[in-house]
């Protein structure tokens, strides 16, 4: 987030000329720079190709110097989706899941082995798998497939358990995009193996985390899941649990934005009312009545 807000400025710049041999300043300008690749890619700016290679630069100083710190990991896995083509060997590599497509692996790895489970790490790969230079429908499908491989071994607590809740609001979105509307598409939702997932979520990551810990938009993905799936006593209570905190996705996908060019924010306001007044009239009994 820091690097999201920083990269609209030379706060980094200026930090580096007060501690150039800060690690935290060199780490962050790995950051930073990511974050300039990536949008500069995703807008195919002709600075792309510059930043991404000045970004691998502070990515690798960075892992030279504390090999032990995951995040100049994360980096460089970050900046393998620009990579559409897999031309770079490390982009291409075999994946131990035969399912799966070749790609950044051994990248994943070193990150998993400083930092097991690392939540943005896994996101990135999903990331990446949507990137490939492949058709939409088998990137997408891959985002599936590695979701729900992942959600199959991810020990509880981990919010890696939501992958494939996020997989299922990818394909809404590319859905919007190629202008294709389902009317059953919301149906998943309450339908296996999609509601179990979400149960899974709910019982083994929502249940088992400390509220700090959880992230705000997988509080929101959660609890559209279980909107969605009809499981609206355990959506409730994680409306609860996000309190005033609102995020914009999954909303904003989900929507059908022809009617509601708000950003999701109405679907979002009638999520959460319909589950709290059904728990509120469905709750369980506290005891014996008295």
């Amino acid at each position: 987030m820091l690097a999201v807000a920083a990269a609209h400025s030379d706060v980094i710049g200026v930090w580096l000329a007060e501690e150039p041999d800060g690690y935290d300043a060199q780490l962050m300008r790995a950051r930073v720079t990511v974050e300039r690749a990536l949008r500069a890619h995703h807008q195919r700016h002709a600075s792309a190709v510059v930043l991404e290679e000045a970004a691998r630069r502070a990515a690798l100083m960075a892992a030279r110097r504390m090999p032990q710190d995951p995040v100049p990991w994360v980096c460089m896995l970050a900046l393998a989706q620009i990579d559409e083509r897999q031309v770079r060997r490390e982009h291409r590599e075999v994946s131990a899941e035969p399912m799966l497509p070749n790609g950044p692996w051994g990248l994943l790895h070193g990150v998993n082995q400083r930092d097991p489970y690392n939540r943005e790490a896994f996101h990135r790969v999903s990331q990446f798998l949507l990137a490939r230079s492949a058709p939409p429908a088998a990137s997408l499908a891959a985002m599936f497939d590695f979701g729900r491989w992942v959600a199959s071994w991810a020990p509880a607590g981990s919010p890696l358990l939501l992958l494939p809740l996020y997989a299922l609001v990818e394909q809404c979105r590319q859905q919007s995009a190629w202008r294709r509307s389902d009317p059953l598409w919301r149906r998943q939702w309450a339908e296996e193996p999609t509601v179990t997932y979400a149960l899974k979520a709910f019982h083994h990551w929502f249940r088992q985390v400390e509220a700090p810990l959880r992230s705000v938009t997988d509080l929101h993905h959660l609890a559209y899941a279980l909107w969605a799936g009809h499981r609206f006593v355990e959506a409730a209570e994680v409306f609860t649990a996000v309190g005033a905190y609102a995020s914009r996705e999954p909303w904003a996908s989900v929507q059908s934005s022809s009617n509601h060019p708000d950003g999701g924010e109405a679907l979002l306001l009638r999520a959460r009312r319909q589950s709290l007044s059904f728990a509120r009239t469905h709750a369980p009994s506290s005891g014996p009545p008295s």
